[in-house]
């Protein structure tokens, strides 16, 4: 876990907003939910990440430092809602009928798939360019490159060189 990227009340911050969420959902199912485990460790692009079968969220420290009110009224109820849905209804649709249900009814929540975070600063990217404008190219392709892979610009077809 890398609890090491955040306070102790950060994470204190989010445990209570996770046990308030399944608060709510026991009230709402009038039934005893099993809390998930959760972990902290820095995920890409993701903020959270549910592990359906593990009984497990997953939440990008970084980004939470970032975005702390966010997580907590946003990110947090989309992952338990993940759970919940695996739990009641099993494998269905990810942001389906049941999921926003969840979100809208249980939490009051929009029922957004995605986050719109700035990821710039938790994101390993390389600037390249082209012709025509620059390119922020993954870890995984600039090394490509290194390795001898070509990636051309896909409108003005001239290859991509680093900056």
């Amino acid at each position: 876990m890398a609890t090491r990227d955040l306070s102790e009340q950060q994470q204190h911050e989010i445990h209570a907003a996770l046990t308030a969420c399944y608060d709510k959902a026991d009230d709402y199912f009038n039934r005893q939910f099993v809390r998930p485990h959760l972990s902290f460790r820095r995920s890409g692009k993701n903020a959270g990440t549910a592990f359906l079968q593990q009984n497990r969220i997953n939440l990008h420290p970084l980004l939470f430092k970032q975005n702390q009110q966010a997580f907590l009224e946003e990110v947090i109820p989309h992952e338990v809602s993940h759970l919940l849905v695996w739990t009641l209804f099993g494998r269905v649709k990810p942001h389906g009928n049941e999921w926003q249900s969840i979100m809208i009814e249980v939490f009051g929540c929009e029922a957004k798939t995605t986050h719109s975070f700035d990821i710039k600063a938790v994101t390993n990217t390389v600037a390249y360019s082209c012709d025509c404008s620059e390119h922020a190219l993954s870890m995984r392709r600039h090394k490509s490159i290194i390795t001898g892979t070509r990636y051309r610009c896909r409108k003005c077809n001239t290859e991509l060189s680093q900056n």
